[in-house]
């Protein structure tokens, strides 16, 4: 008989306990290493309502594991990603921080025809103002009905940080809002956007809709698009205000992890295209 796999949780919240730090004195010895957490960060992490994703979010928890006197390697394997062969469909939250919460929230909408779309064509355009804050991300999809019936498209947003507001969606083309189910204690939001008419057989649709927040914006830092089907073409577009110091691209699928330094162009924007990807992660990290 296997035994469980330990909960990234469940170990980090006995190791605070053992280590007889407070979370404000763990977040001092971190930003001692020049590592910055903030306390509802931590909290989350230790109470499991998120677990560390991003690439510095990943960093960080190599020093806590020496902050809080564990082994090398005794958090951070817990959060190893479960990329799979991309001819498997994933689970709906298998590519997200914490699925349980995603399936449950997503469990307040229609997903029931995700499974009939093609995935032909998706272009993210995310624009980064002055500020460095995120100001808005509109996306664009084209999807093709693998039989009679798909009338909506589920769109899902997760944010790291859970003390920031979520932000607005608005349909721009061929869509309508259905129903938005938000857990902002989770940094969630997810909506339906609603076809003109169901789909049939062989049909396609061109769908666009935006991501607004709401001033001030939260700090940008990094972009991705989880992908639990294959996408013929992914088209990840970036726009600065003012360029930051280094972007690299970061890819996750079956064949694990892969980052590359990119230039921002002399437009102030990074492109990144992906063909025939996914299931996997794809998208760009900056440092400012």
């Amino acid at each position: 008989m296997s035994l469980p796999m330990p909960d990234f949780a469940d170990v980090l919240r006995a190791a605070v306990v053992a280590r007889g730090l407070s979370l404000e004195r763990i977040r001092s010895h971190l930003a001692l290493r020049g590592v910055s957490v903030s306390l509802a960060t931590l909290s989350y992490w230790q109470t499991g309502r998120s677990r560390p994703e991003r690439r510095a979010s990943l960093t960080a928890v190599g020093h806590l594991e020496e902050v809080l006197g564990l082994e090398s390697g005794a958090l951070s394997s817990l959060l190893a990603p479960a990329l799979r062969g991309s001819r498997r469909v994933a689970r709906l939250g298998e590519f997200w921080p914490v699925p349980s919460v995603i399936e449950d929230v997503v469990g307040g909408v229609d997903t029931r025809w995700d499974s009939r779309l093609t995935r032909i064509s998706q272009h993210d355009r995310v624009a980064v103002g002055a500020d460095r804050g995120e100001r808005s991300y509109v996306s664009r999809q084209v999807l093709r009905a693998e039989e009679d019936g798909p009338d909506r498209w589920v769109v899902i947003l997760h944010l790291d940080e859970h003390d920031r507001a979520l932000p607005s969606i608005t349909p721009l083309h061929n869509c309508r809002l259905g129903r938005v189910v938000t857990r902002p204690a989770d940094g969630l939001l997810v909506a339906e956007l609603l076809f003109r008419a169901p789909l049939r057989r062989g049909q396609t649709v061109i769908t666009e809709h935006a991501l607004e927040n709401a001033a001030p914006c939260p700090l940008a830092t990094n972009y991705s698009r989880k992908f639990r089907r294959p996408v013929h073409e992914y088209v990840l577009e970036v726009t600065f205000e003012v360029p930051p110091r280094s972007v690299r691209r970061v890819e996750q699928d079956a064949e694990g992890e892969r980052t590359t330094g990119v230039r921002v162009d002399e437009g102030g924007s990074v492109l990144g295209v992906a063909l025939r990807f996914g299931p996997g992660s794809y998208g760009f990290e900056w440092t400012w």
